[in-house]
Protein backbone atom coordinates (compact mmCIF):
# COMPACT_ATOMS: atom_id res chain seq x y z
CA UNK A 1 0.00 0.00 0.00
CA UNK A 2 1.38 3.58 -0.81
CA UNK A 3 0.20 6.31 0.90
CA UNK A 4 1.16 10.22 0.23
CA UNK A 5 0.84 12.38 2.59
CA UNK A 6 -0.78 16.10 1.04
CA UNK A 7 -1.03 18.13 4.31
CA UNK A 8 -0.90 18.24 8.07
CA UNK A 9 -2.34 21.43 9.26
CA UNK A 10 -5.40 22.20 10.78
CA UNK A 11 -7.63 24.22 9.64
CA UNK A 12 -6.12 27.11 8.36
CA UNK A 13 -3.03 25.77 7.98
CA UNK A 14 0.65 27.04 8.88
CA UNK A 15 0.63 30.52 8.84
CA UNK A 16 -2.77 31.03 9.06
CA UNK A 17 -3.90 34.15 7.18
CA UNK A 18 -4.94 36.02 10.11
CA UNK A 19 -2.63 35.37 12.42
CA UNK A 20 0.38 36.11 14.22
CA UNK A 21 0.63 33.68 17.31
CA UNK A 22 4.54 32.13 17.62
CA UNK A 23 3.50 29.71 15.37
CA UNK A 24 2.48 31.04 12.48
CA UNK A 25 5.34 33.90 12.96
CA UNK A 26 7.55 30.95 12.98
CA UNK A 27 6.20 29.36 9.57
CA UNK A 28 6.45 32.67 8.19
CA UNK A 29 10.00 33.44 9.12
CA UNK A 30 10.94 29.58 8.33
CA UNK A 31 9.51 28.28 5.61
CA UNK A 32 10.21 25.34 5.62
CA UNK A 33 7.36 24.58 8.68
CA UNK A 34 5.01 25.62 6.38
CA UNK A 35 2.29 23.11 6.29
CA UNK A 36 -1.10 22.25 3.57
CA UNK A 37 -4.63 21.67 5.21
CA UNK A 38 -3.96 17.56 6.36
CA UNK A 39 -4.86 14.85 3.77
CA UNK A 40 -3.67 11.79 2.05
CA UNK A 41 -3.29 9.89 -1.04
CA UNK A 42 -4.14 6.77 -1.49
CA UNK A 43 -3.00 4.52 -4.29
CA UNK A 44 -5.25 1.53 -5.96
CA UNK A 45 -2.39 0.15 -8.50
CA UNK A 46 1.01 -1.19 -9.07
CA UNK A 47 2.11 1.69 -11.80
CA UNK A 48 3.26 4.92 -9.87
CA UNK A 49 4.65 6.94 -12.51
CA UNK A 50 2.85 10.38 -12.92
CA UNK A 51 -0.50 9.99 -14.83
CA UNK A 52 -0.65 6.23 -14.47
CA UNK A 53 -2.81 4.63 -12.09
CA UNK A 54 -5.42 5.59 -9.85
CA UNK A 55 -5.16 7.78 -6.57
CA UNK A 56 -7.70 8.54 -4.24
CA UNK A 57 -7.72 12.02 -2.04
CA UNK A 58 -8.59 11.57 1.62
CA UNK A 59 -10.52 14.97 1.74
CA UNK A 60 -10.51 17.45 -1.14
CA UNK A 61 -9.31 20.26 1.30
CA UNK A 62 -8.62 23.98 -0.09
CA UNK A 63 -4.82 23.66 -0.62
CA UNK A 64 -6.18 21.02 -3.05
CA UNK A 65 -4.30 22.38 -6.68
CA UNK A 66 -1.21 23.35 -4.63
CA UNK A 67 -0.99 19.64 -2.59
CA UNK A 68 -1.45 18.38 -6.55
CA UNK A 69 0.78 20.19 -7.95
CA UNK A 70 3.87 19.32 -5.08
CA UNK A 71 3.02 15.75 -5.72
CA UNK A 72 4.34 14.67 -9.16
CA UNK A 73 2.67 10.97 -9.06
CA UNK A 74 -0.39 13.15 -9.17
CA UNK A 75 0.31 15.01 -12.25
CA UNK A 76 -1.64 14.19 -15.52
CA UNK A 77 0.06 12.21 -18.38
CA UNK A 78 2.44 14.00 -20.80
CA UNK A 79 2.00 11.27 -23.48
CA UNK A 80 -1.17 12.39 -26.60
CA UNK A 81 -3.70 12.73 -24.13
CA UNK A 82 -2.42 15.33 -21.85
CA UNK A 83 -5.58 15.71 -19.52
CA UNK A 84 -5.46 12.16 -18.06
CA UNK A 85 -5.39 12.61 -14.66
CA UNK A 86 -4.16 9.66 -12.10
CA UNK A 87 -6.96 11.24 -9.72
CA UNK A 88 -9.76 9.45 -9.75
CA UNK A 89 -12.36 10.47 -6.73
CA UNK A 90 -12.00 11.83 -2.83
CA UNK A 91 -12.84 10.10 0.23
CA UNK A 92 -14.74 12.50 3.29
CA UNK A 93 -13.97 11.74 6.48
CA UNK A 94 -16.25 15.01 7.53
CA UNK A 95 -18.21 17.66 6.43
CA UNK A 96 -16.02 20.49 7.68
CA UNK A 97 -15.11 22.90 5.24
CA UNK A 98 -11.18 22.32 5.63
CA UNK A 99 -11.95 19.31 4.04
CA UNK A 100 -14.40 19.44 1.49
CA UNK A 101 -13.98 23.07 0.32
CA UNK A 102 -11.34 21.32 -2.66
CA UNK A 103 -14.21 19.56 -4.33
CA UNK A 104 -14.81 22.73 -6.04
CA UNK A 105 -11.19 22.61 -7.98
CA UNK A 106 -12.30 19.52 -9.08
CA UNK A 107 -14.15 21.04 -11.95
CA UNK A 108 -12.03 20.63 -14.45
CA UNK A 109 -12.35 16.44 -14.32
CA UNK A 110 -13.11 15.60 -17.70
CA UNK A 111 -14.51 11.81 -16.96
CA UNK A 112 -16.05 13.53 -13.33
CA UNK A 113 -15.19 12.32 -10.06
CA UNK A 114 -16.31 9.89 -7.55
CA UNK A 115 -16.78 11.07 -3.97
CA UNK A 116 -17.19 8.38 -0.89
CA UNK A 117 -18.80 9.76 2.40
CA UNK A 118 -21.07 8.78 4.89
CA UNK A 119 -24.53 9.34 4.50
CA UNK A 120 -24.85 12.56 6.68
CA UNK A 121 -21.60 13.94 5.33
CA UNK A 122 -22.60 13.39 1.48
CA UNK A 123 -26.04 15.36 2.60
CA UNK A 124 -24.56 17.96 4.61
CA UNK A 125 -22.08 18.67 1.03
CA UNK A 126 -24.98 18.40 -1.30
CA UNK A 127 -27.79 20.25 0.32
CA UNK A 128 -25.98 21.96 2.84
CA UNK A 129 -22.83 23.81 0.66
CA UNK A 130 -24.35 22.45 -2.46
CA UNK A 131 -21.21 21.60 -3.65
CA UNK A 132 -22.84 18.80 -6.06
CA UNK A 133 -25.07 21.37 -7.28
CA UNK A 134 -21.49 23.86 -8.14
CA UNK A 135 -20.11 20.95 -9.71
CA UNK A 136 -22.92 19.91 -12.24
CA UNK A 137 -22.89 22.13 -14.70
CA UNK A 138 -19.14 21.66 -15.28
CA UNK A 139 -18.73 17.32 -14.55
CA UNK A 140 -20.44 14.58 -13.24
CA UNK A 141 -20.17 13.57 -9.31
CA UNK A 142 -20.61 10.12 -8.46
CA UNK A 143 -21.54 9.54 -5.24
CA UNK A 144 -20.49 6.27 -2.94
CA UNK A 145 -21.61 5.74 0.81
CA UNK A 146 -19.17 4.80 3.08
CA UNK A 147 -19.84 2.59 5.20
CA UNK A 148 -18.16 0.12 8.34
CA UNK A 149 -17.34 -3.58 8.02
CA UNK A 150 -16.66 -4.70 5.35
CA UNK A 151 -16.69 -0.84 3.75
CA UNK A 152 -16.45 -1.41 0.00
CA UNK A 153 -13.37 -1.30 -2.70
CA UNK A 154 -11.80 2.72 -3.63
CA UNK A 155 -12.40 1.53 -7.06
CA UNK A 156 -13.29 -1.35 -9.43
CA UNK A 157 -9.15 -3.67 -9.38
CA UNK A 158 -10.85 -3.88 -5.24
CA UNK A 159 -6.57 -3.46 -4.59
CA UNK A 160 -7.86 -1.35 -1.60
CA UNK A 161 -10.91 -1.14 0.68
CA UNK A 162 -12.16 1.76 2.82
CA UNK A 163 -14.35 1.32 5.96
CA UNK A 164 -15.52 3.55 8.10
CA UNK A 165 -14.54 3.97 12.19
CA UNK A 166 -17.36 6.16 13.73
CA UNK A 167 -15.68 8.76 15.97
CA UNK A 168 -17.56 11.88 16.74
CA UNK A 169 -21.46 12.79 16.27
CA UNK A 170 -19.80 16.44 15.73
CA UNK A 171 -21.84 18.29 12.51
CA UNK A 172 -20.06 20.95 11.02
CA UNK A 173 -21.23 24.54 12.21
CA UNK A 174 -23.21 25.41 9.17
CA UNK A 175 -24.79 21.81 9.27
CA UNK A 176 -26.23 22.66 12.73
CA UNK A 177 -30.20 21.54 13.24
CA UNK A 178 -29.68 19.54 9.81
CA UNK A 179 -29.97 16.06 9.07
CA UNK A 180 -29.61 13.05 11.13
CA UNK A 181 -28.09 12.78 14.87
CA UNK A 182 -25.66 9.97 14.12
CA UNK A 183 -21.67 8.83 14.77
CA UNK A 184 -20.83 8.89 11.27
CA UNK A 185 -20.63 12.77 11.22
CA UNK A 186 -16.59 12.11 11.52
CA UNK A 187 -14.76 9.01 10.97
CA UNK A 188 -11.95 7.33 10.64
CA UNK A 189 -10.89 5.80 7.45
CA UNK A 190 -9.04 2.24 7.61
CA UNK A 191 -7.49 1.12 4.24
CA UNK A 192 -6.81 -2.47 3.56
CA UNK A 193 -4.83 -3.48 0.81
CA UNK A 194 -6.46 -6.48 -0.53
CA UNK A 195 -3.15 -8.72 -1.51
CA UNK A 196 -1.16 -7.75 1.24
CA UNK A 197 -3.77 -7.76 4.06
CA UNK A 198 -1.79 -4.72 4.99
CA UNK A 199 -4.13 -1.79 7.01
CA UNK A 200 -3.43 2.04 7.63
CA UNK A 201 -5.81 3.90 9.66
CA UNK A 202 -6.51 7.70 9.29
CA UNK A 203 -8.49 9.78 11.65
CA UNK A 204 -7.45 13.65 11.05
CA UNK A 205 -10.41 14.39 13.50
CA UNK A 206 -10.89 12.10 16.90
CA UNK A 207 -13.23 13.01 19.65
CA UNK A 208 -13.36 9.70 21.46
CA UNK A 209 -10.99 6.95 21.29
CA UNK A 210 -13.84 4.31 21.86
CA UNK A 211 -13.91 0.37 21.72
CA UNK A 212 -13.89 0.23 17.63
CA UNK A 213 -11.36 2.78 17.31
CA UNK A 214 -8.96 0.65 19.86
CA UNK A 215 -9.60 -2.37 17.67
CA UNK A 216 -9.23 -1.19 14.67
CA UNK A 217 -5.78 0.80 15.95
CA UNK A 218 -4.35 -2.65 17.80
CA UNK A 219 -5.47 -3.98 13.55
CA UNK A 220 -3.64 -1.20 11.98
CA UNK A 221 -0.24 -1.72 10.16
CA UNK A 222 0.36 2.41 10.62
CA UNK A 223 -1.68 4.73 12.41
CA UNK A 224 -2.21 8.46 11.41
CA UNK A 225 -4.10 10.39 13.55
CA UNK A 226 -5.53 13.78 15.18
CA UNK A 227 -2.58 16.07 16.95
CA UNK A 228 -4.70 18.88 16.91
CA UNK A 229 -3.21 19.93 20.25
CA UNK A 230 -0.43 19.40 22.36
CA UNK A 231 -2.78 19.40 25.39
CA UNK A 232 -6.26 19.72 26.57
CA UNK A 233 -6.05 23.73 28.16
CA UNK A 234 -3.81 24.64 24.81
CA UNK A 235 -6.42 26.46 22.65
CA UNK A 236 -7.80 28.45 26.47
CA UNK A 237 -3.99 28.73 27.00
CA UNK A 238 -3.74 30.54 23.17
CA UNK A 239 -6.53 32.80 23.66
CA UNK A 240 -8.92 32.03 20.81
CA UNK A 241 -11.59 30.33 22.71
CA UNK A 242 -13.09 29.35 26.54
CA UNK A 243 -13.45 25.75 25.27
CA UNK A 244 -10.51 22.94 26.12
CA UNK A 245 -9.57 20.57 23.37
CA UNK A 246 -11.33 18.01 24.05
CA UNK A 247 -14.87 20.19 23.92
CA UNK A 248 -13.63 20.90 20.52
CA UNK A 249 -13.94 17.48 19.91
CA UNK A 250 -9.87 16.61 19.39
CA UNK A 251 -8.13 14.04 21.77
CA UNK A 252 -4.85 15.95 22.98
CA UNK A 253 -1.71 14.23 22.49
CA UNK A 254 -0.57 14.24 25.98
CA UNK A 255 -1.60 14.60 29.52
CA UNK A 256 -4.29 12.01 30.90
CA UNK A 257 -6.55 12.01 28.51
CA UNK A 258 -3.90 12.41 25.43
CA UNK A 259 -3.63 9.76 23.04
CA UNK A 260 0.30 9.46 22.99
CA UNK A 261 -0.16 6.57 25.75
CA UNK A 262 -2.71 5.14 23.81
CA UNK A 263 -0.29 5.45 20.19
CA UNK A 264 2.75 4.06 22.46
CA UNK A 265 1.40 0.50 23.25
CA UNK A 266 0.34 -0.02 19.54
CA UNK A 267 2.63 -2.40 17.37
CA UNK A 268 2.14 -0.60 14.37
CA UNK A 269 3.78 2.38 12.90
CA UNK A 270 2.35 5.72 14.54
CA UNK A 271 2.13 9.06 13.17
CA UNK A 272 0.43 12.77 14.22
CA UNK A 273 -1.29 14.77 11.64
CA UNK A 274 -4.09 18.02 11.83
CA UNK A 275 -1.55 20.23 13.79
CA UNK A 276 -3.05 23.41 14.69
CA UNK A 277 -0.80 26.56 14.23
CA UNK A 278 -1.13 26.69 18.35
CA UNK A 279 0.59 23.40 18.55
CA UNK A 280 4.34 23.54 19.56
CA UNK A 281 5.09 20.48 17.20
CA UNK A 282 4.70 23.53 14.19
CA UNK A 283 8.22 24.05 15.23
CA UNK A 284 10.72 20.72 14.87
CA UNK A 285 13.15 22.42 17.69
CA UNK A 286 10.46 22.20 19.92
CA UNK A 287 11.15 19.70 23.01
CA UNK A 288 8.12 17.82 22.64
CA UNK A 289 9.16 16.39 19.39
CA UNK A 290 11.96 14.39 21.82
CA UNK A 291 9.22 13.41 23.96
CA UNK A 292 7.62 11.74 21.00
CA UNK A 293 10.68 10.35 19.81
CA UNK A 294 11.01 8.75 23.46
CA UNK A 295 7.43 7.07 22.94
CA UNK A 296 8.23 5.89 19.60
CA UNK A 297 5.66 8.54 17.71
CA UNK A 298 6.44 10.57 15.23
CA UNK A 299 4.83 13.53 13.14
CA UNK A 300 3.46 13.36 10.00
CA UNK A 301 5.41 16.06 7.65
CA UNK A 302 3.77 17.52 4.43
CA UNK A 303 5.12 15.53 1.31
CA UNK A 304 5.69 12.19 3.11
CA UNK A 305 5.34 8.81 1.27
CA UNK A 306 4.50 5.95 3.32
CA UNK A 307 4.79 2.46 2.12
CA UNK A 308 3.26 -0.55 3.76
Amino acid sequence: MLLQVLGTAAGGGLPQWNCACPGCAGARAHPERRRRHAALAVHTGEDHRPGEGHWYLVNATPDLADQIEATPALHPGTGSDTRRTPVAGVVLTDAELDHTLGLARLREARDGVDVIATAPVREAVRDGLRLDALLTPYTSVRWRELTADPGLPLDDSGAIHVAAVPVSAKRPRYAAGTGPEADTWSVALRLTETATGRTALYAPALAVWSEAFEKAAQDADCVIVDGTFWDDDEPVRAGFTDRTATAMGHLPVAGPGGTAHRLARLPGRCLYTHLNNTNPLGDPDAEQHALLAHWGLEVAADGMVIEL
